[in-house]
């Protein structure tokens, strides 16, 4: 208890500004690593009801008045963006002179929702495991800019699981076992597996405690309210073997991976652990108010008295065949009574640890798997809990909308509405940004939406395209002065990524925008049972030729690039528009590469020798050149490794950090359907990895056309599999180099493509 202890004292002198600061400082210093000249402006902060701001400008200053530092900060901002002299993202900043600022004042700017909330589990997997101080202090201070205020703050906690699971009597090497690689930890949290990829370094999780401690620091200081960890029953195989009198479920096994122990809440020792770790959790951290627990992610509850329903079960996904667990055959009223006593076991395990806290927990099962989670079986599992101390994250309104309504408003308990996204963090270029507005506008007229407590943006990973986030949280910020019509939006939004409001541009982007990013989810990027953003990321097949279209209008998004590639001259300077123009020039020939491949394996399957020698040589130079183009993008899989291998503190550290870093965008783990599901578009992936496991295919069907035989399908696979594993466990170095001409040589591909 020593070290958590001493923890306590720690987090509790970060958990508050410095005695030399106030909170009108925090949102100045902000402002200020964001460009803003501290000196060009004033703060002041009121109590109010609710999210707001009021910015005037005047002499050259702003003055900013708000409800927290992060609304301040967001004011700020958005008045200055709105002049189109300020833009902030992941893909970089730009700050114009304040020389420029015109009279203003903006009156009150409100925000509808009470909170607005951010981030996904998943998040903590698929980008952040790497990340140091510095690049969560950039991220945080984007999320002020769009004016999250509600973050979900999953860092740090296996520092705290380790010592729970210590003062239980478990040895080092037990808790070594138990703990996935760090790329893992999302699922290991919410039960889905154990263990993969173990041990977990000693040294990355004391980090991790050192990392949180800043990051809940600033939150707070910021006036944003993070969601913190809660046990939700899982407990590792070790301790399940050393109490076989406790009521633990061996869980169905997710993806392939092996069962994971669930101890049931009516168990003695579920209040315990609960307590236990809560505890720990606020010694080392503080104290909060809101904590995550997810029971079920992808895991089907176990209904029949001995728990024997859950080997059984099959998890459902809408878009996939799902077979019934045996809990279906039982009684509705079975169900409801066991589905209503974990949820009020699972809320009073927290409150009675942290009086007055909230419970939260993600929704995405109840779109995932709607042949379990019915609207009956939802509300039994929700009836006991107190309205007014649960938030549920219904963050799949993008993929699987009208779970609210069809529970009525998740039945008065509080609720935060939003949107996945971004999958995977892998990224294909789409987002329906007038569906986004027409849908949040729908909602707050709707007088069955219950009590909407906030909106969210909840994407898998970051670094993708921001278009779609500055978009979507303008929309939870709407100014009197701007409509949210997506033409007028862009006009605003491009003239201050680029820094001039070009006219032709502008209507360039609307139709990309129209043609390229208007589809709500990228269907494609799931297709047969394989992930992959497109088919060239996806394990080669037989069925290539019968791969879709990808969504949108083709020729209207290419009519928008070629346009952008006109007024390229005019904008050369500016490393915002290079940056767009590369990306929107990758999808497109992503998508011409993918069109090749079907034809390659068509042309082979049929004989054609010739035709696919054709075909396969045109995507393997289109793979390429895309390769050699993005190599000056914000990500690519030089960046990657070094930033796993940089969190490494000792040679054997650094080598597992590498291939944990490598199998997590590839091949990912278990025997499921999760390989290629993180895949990225990377400088390094698309040469080293995509191009050569599609190589490997092509010339066995080659080959095969050859001797006029089949492909030799299994054959194939194995020899796949064999060149993945080797393909992460290898310590190749990779570089990715920025073109000397990016848009020349954009130019030049996107002119292939058209060919």
């Amino acid at each position: 208890m020593r070290e958590v202890a001493m923890g306590l004292a720690a987090s509790l002198a970060l958990a508050a500004p410095s005695a030399s600061s106030t909170p009108a400082d925090v949102a100045r210093a902000a402002l200020e690593r964001l460009g803003v000249p501290r000196d060009r402006v004033a703060v002041t902060l009121v109590r109010a009801d609710d999210a707001r701001y009021r910015v005037r400008v005047a002499r050259g200053r702003v003055a900013v008045t708000a409800s927290s530092p992060a609304a301040a900060v967001r004011g700020v901002t958005a008045e200055l963006r709105r002049q189109g002299l300020f833009y902030a993202g992941w893909d970089g900043r730009r700050v114009g002179s304040l020389a420029a600022l015109r009279p203003d004042d903006s009156g009150w700017v409100a925000s509808p929702f009470g909170y607005r909330a951010y981030l996904n589990t998943c998040t903590y997997g698929y980008t952040t495991p790497w990340w140091d101080w510095p690049r969560w202090e950039r991220e945080i201070d984007l999320m002020a800019v769009r004016g999250v205020d509600l973050p979900l703050a999953m860092e740090g906690q296996e520092y705290v699981w380790r010592a729970l699971w210590r003062e239980q009597g478990l040895s080092d090497a037990a808790i070594r076992d138990h703990l996935a690689g760090a790329p893992f930890l999302p699922w290991q949290r919410m039960g889905n597996m154990a263990g993969y990829r173990a041990p977990l370094s000693d040294r990355w999780i004391d980090g991790k405690h050192d990392l949180q401690r800043r990051l809940l620091a600033r939150y707070r200081d910021l006036g944003m309210t993070p969601i913190l960890p809660a046990f939700a029953g899982y407990v590792p195989e070790a301790f399940a073997r050393t109490h076989p009198e406790a009521k633990i479920y061996r869980m169905r096994q997710w993806e392939g991976f092996p069962g994971t122990y669930w101890l049931d809440p009516s168990d003695p020792l579920f209040t315990k652990l609960a307590a236990d770790f809560l505890r720990l959790y606020t010694a080392a951290y503080g104290p909060g108010r809101y904590y995550l627990a997810d029971a079920f992610n992808e895991m089907v509850p176990p209904i029949a008295d001995d728990g024997s329903d859950t080997a059984a079960a099959s998890y459902g996904d809408s878009t996939a065949n799902t077979a019934a667990s045996r809990a279906a055959a039982l009684p509705p009223a079975v169900r409801d009574a066991r589905l209503a006593a974990y949820g009020r076991r699972l809320y009073q395990s927290i409150a009675a640890a942290r009086p007055g806290a909230t419970w939260v927990m993600q929704g995405w099962l109840f779109g995932a798997d709607k042949a379990f989670w019915t609207p009956e079986a939802i509300a039994a599992f929700l009836r006991d809990v107190p309205d007014r101390r649960m938030l549920l994250l219904d963050i799949g309104n993008d993929r699987y909308p009208g779970i609210w309504r069809a529970t009525r408003g998740f039945d008065g308990k509080g609720w935060i509405y939003g949107y996945v996204h971004n999958y995977g963090g892998s990224n294909p270029l789409y987002g329906a940004l007038d569906f986004y507005r027409r849908d949040l506008a729908a909602l707050q007229a709707d007088p069955a939406r219950g009590r909407v407590s906030g909106f969210g943006m909840f994407p898998e990973g970051l670094n993708s395209d921001g278009l779609v986030y500055d978009f979507a949280y303008d929309a939870a910020w709407p100014d009197r002065r701007d409509a949210m019509d997506v033409p007028g939006w862009l006009t605003r939004y491009l003239a201050a990524r680029y820094g001039a409001a070009d006219p032709a541009v502008a209507a360039a982007w609307r139709d990309v925008v129209a043609g390229l990013y208007d589809t709500r989810y990228w269907t494609p990027r799931w297709w047969h049972e394989r992930a992959g953003a497109y088919l060239l990321f996806k394990r080669p097949g037989a069925d290539a030729p019968g791969y879709p279209a990808a969504p949108g209008d083709r020729a209207r998004a290419r009519a928008g690039i070629a346009a952008l590639l006109a007024r390229a001259p005019a904008h050369a300077d500016s490393a915002l528009f290079r940056r767009d123009v590369v990306d929107l020039v990758r999808h497109e020939a992503s998508i011409a590469t993918d069109a090749a491949l079907a034809r390659a394996v068509g042309a082979y399957r049929a004989g054609d020798v010739a035709a696919g020698d054709v075909a396969t040589a045109r995507a393997r130079d289109l793979a390429e050149r895309i390769d050699a183009l993005i190599g000056g993008q914000q990500e690519t899989l030089a960046s990657w490794i070094a930033d796993a291998r940089g969190y490494g503190t000792t040679p054997s550290d650094r080598d597992r950090f590498e291939t944990d870093a490598k199998a997590q965008v590839t091949v990912w783990g278990g025997a499921g359907h999760l390989g290629d599901y993180a895949s990225k578009a990377w400088a390094g992936l698309y040469a080293h990895y995509y191009l050569p496991r599609w190589t490997l295919y092509l010339d066995a069907a080659r080959a095969a056309a050859v001797a006029r035989r089949p492909v030799d399908e299994a054959d194939v696979a194995r020899r796949l599999a064999t060149w993945e594993k080797a393909w992460v466990a290898d310590h190749r170095r990779y570089t990715a180099a920025t073109p000397a001409d990016a848009l020349a040589d954009a130019r030049a591909l996107m002119t292939e493509v058209e060919r």
